[in-house]
């Protein structure tokens, strides 16, 4: 009887034995098989996000900016966001990166002022900066991207190349009140002031490219002596594009675009665009994770980056013209493989 419990004891030993070096040494992860937020070191990643204000071909390209920002750190992970063009989608889902412990988000707000209060309670969570459109009275800690008002005014002297004479326009956008659209109407109006072209108005689609079509269809309906068209956001120009040659009027209602859609960058080689003014969304997304991950990772200020006293820090932009669509068209191809 003696002797079977201490065969009990020895087997209980040994199997307690086998568990331990089991739980200590059994993997080759150091621990952390099965955790995705460390790297193969075991150090834990930071989570950072790029929220966006709309779906854009635009955004693949800040996508492919962000990623490889990431690539060159193996200490973050990112997360690359499209929103709808309302601040109902971007509350939705920025509130549900913070739950998910989401240290640092780059945004770009569809409604700046709607969303100032929003914007302040992320930022007691999370360090937030905004990217393309700006909400300046916010506690976001800096804005990145264009100067919008510039950016309108080369829109206004693309114009004006496009009709020397003069004549009337209509300016088509997503959303009227964004911080982006408002700007770059505003310096397209400066840009022609005093001159014989008059801008009608701005119509907005709310970010439905359906909507834009109707908006640029509708539009050479009211206005038969219409002579341009202005597109501030990047899907505006084509719609534009397709309502002109379904009027029969291309060529004769002059087109000014913004950003690099693959189909305004060949129409501009073609003359069925007159330009386009294009930014860099490549550049807004990369640099946008590497000054987050500065920042939380580094202990670096605002200032550190060389962030102007503003708060904001502009990133140029272009203007493309006819002949120069394909070689811009191939330095986005070269942006969206990382390049």
């Amino acid at each position: 009887m003696k002797l079977k419990v201490t065969e009990t004891i020895l087997k209980s030993s040994l199997l307690a034995w086998i568990t331990f070096l089991i739980s200590c040494g059994g993997n080759n992860n150091n621990g952390n098989s099965g955790n995705t937020d460390s790297n193969d070191s075991g150090i834990k990643k930071i989570k950072l996000a790029f929220v966006t204000n709309a779906t854009a071909d635009f955004w693949s390209y800040g996508k492919a900016g962000a990623e490889k920002a990431a690539s060159e750190h193996d200490d973050i992970e990112i997360e690359f966001k499209m929103g709808d063009g309302t601040a109902a989608k971007q509350r939705e889902v920025c509130d549900a990166l913070l739950v998910r412990g989401f240290k640092g988000i780059a945004i770009s707000p569809p409604n700046p002022t709607g969303q100032q209060q929003m914007i302040n309670d992320w930022a007691k969570k999370s360090q937030i900066i905004t990217v393309d459109s700006d909400a300046p009275e916010s506690d976001r800690l800096f804005y990145l991207g264009t100067n919008n008002v510039e950016a309108g005014r080369q829109a206004g002297e693309l114009l004006k190349e496009a009709l020397p004479n003069g004549g009337k326009v209509m300016a088509f956008v997503g959303v009227g009140d964004q911080a982006n659209a408002v700007e770059r109407y505003q310096g397209l109006k400066e840009a022609v002031a005093g001159t014989n072209i008059e801008i009608l108005d701005l119509r907005t689609d709310e970010a439905n490219i359906g909507k834009a079509r109707r908006n640029a269809e509708d539009t050479l309906t009211k206005y038969p002596d219409l002579a341009g068209m202005v597109g501030l956001w990047a899907y505006n120009a084509p719609a534009c594009l397709k309502a002109v040659k379904d009027k029969g009027v291309a060529g004769k209602v002059k087109i000014i675009a913004f950003d690099e859609e693959v189909e305004t960058l060949k129409a501009i080689d073609t003359g069925e665009i007159h330009g386009t003014v294009v930014q860099q969304p490549y550049e807004f997304g990369y640099q946008a994770i590497k000054a987050l991950r500065s920042i939380i990772i580094d202990n670096k200020t605002p200032q550190d980056l060389e962030i102007p006293d503003t708060k904001q820090k502009f990133i140029a932009t272009k203007m493309i013209r006819k002949g120069e669509g394909a070689a811009y068209l191939k330095k986005c191809q070269e942006w969206k493989k990382g390049g």
